[in-house]
């Protein structure tokens, strides 16, 4: 199976409105509730893909209750561990007339020390049975800033894949623990480097410690930088429609080409064709399928293999 982890998960909450008028009331034509954060997002569309997956994390309160009743309409399997705080709130505004997204996300519960060891003997016996983990997200409250770091090596020590995705001082911790991938966007990336130039910032992260980056550049594609070479793949057009879970979907898709060992080019092609159908979808955690099998076979994928 594969696991991830969503240490800060969310209800997302999605109101739907005609357009967005600010300092004024606003109609809401429609509503959705879907369980998130960004590995529960992973972990939906893996499972879409006929993956086996488990998403562990926290949930608590009200909210934490209503994601996992959610969670179980889908495929995948819940192993969050109950704290005593309530479970954070996502609210995205989706602005119909301009195809935006303005997105409200809360801090999420404060994580007690018993709690943080229950989530530790928890996710160590769900180890032994996974073939890769992906981290993912922001942190919760109480929760030690080197945390994907001492995940990561964890699951190195048990035999298993790391994908991390997360930003700032997590990320920058996290990589010197040595994933194997680390999944940040160009954004990220210049906040952890000072480069705004995509191939040379991944060069710099993996030269902190990732076996592999691969960087997302929004509706330009993902960039991969590997020891056996570069490669930049992009759709084939502009896909208009709400990015929102894009980043997540992309994640799914390096992952499951991981485990089938996929060769990268076709690794960057799966992701690229995911993010860009999930752009299509109504919700993050969601692609829609006909968008994506008719990109697999038209993203374009440049070689750069003398970059190492």
């Amino acid at each position: 199976m594969i696991l991830t982890v969503t240490l800060n998960a969310a209800l997302d909450i999605t109101y739907r409105v005609p357009r967005l008028h600010p300092h004024t009331t606003n109609r809401v034509t429609e509503v959705s509730e879907r369980p998130g954060g960004k590995g529960l997002n992973v972990a939906r569309v893996l499972a879409a893909l006929g993956h086996r997956t488990v998403a562990t994390g926290f949930a608590g309160g009200g909210t934490g209750a209503a994601l996992r009743a959610l969670l179980a309409e889908t495929e995948v399997t819940d192993a969050l561990v109950p704290v005593g705080g309530a479970t954070r709130r996502t609210v995205a505004v989706a602005d119909a007339a301009t195809g935006d997204t303005t997105q409200l996300n809360e801090p999420g519960p404060v994580v007690s020390p018993a709690e943080w060891d229950t989530f530790l003997g928890t996710y160590r016996e769900l180890l032994a049975d996974a073939r890769a983990v992906a981290l993912c997200g922001s942190l919760p409250p109480g929760v030690p800033v080197d945390v994907y770091a001492r995940l990561t090596r964890a699951a190195r020590s048990a035999d298993v894949p790391v994908l991390l995705d997360t930003s700032g001082e997590p990320l920058r911790r996290g990589l010197a623990a040595r994933p194997d991938l680390a999944k940040p966007n160009a954004d990220e990336l210049a906040a952890l480097t000072g480069s705004t130039e995509p191939l040379r910032a991944a060069r710099d992260a993996r030269r902190r410690g990732a076996h592999a980056v691969a960087a997302s550049l929004g509706p330009d594609g993902m960039l991969a930088v590997t020891a056996d070479g570069a490669w930049q793949a992009a759709p084939p057009r502009r896909i208009a429609g709400n990015p929102t879970g894009a980043g997540d979907s992309a994640v799914a898709g390096l992952l499951s080409g991981l485990v089938e060992e996929l060769p990268w080019p076709d690794r960057l092609t799966r992701a690229v064709a995911l993010s860009a159908a999930t752009v299509r979808a109504p919700a993050a955690g969601e692609f829609d399928a006909a968008t994506y099998e008719e990109l697999l076979s038209r993203v374009v994928v440049t070689d750069h293999p003398a970059v190492v």
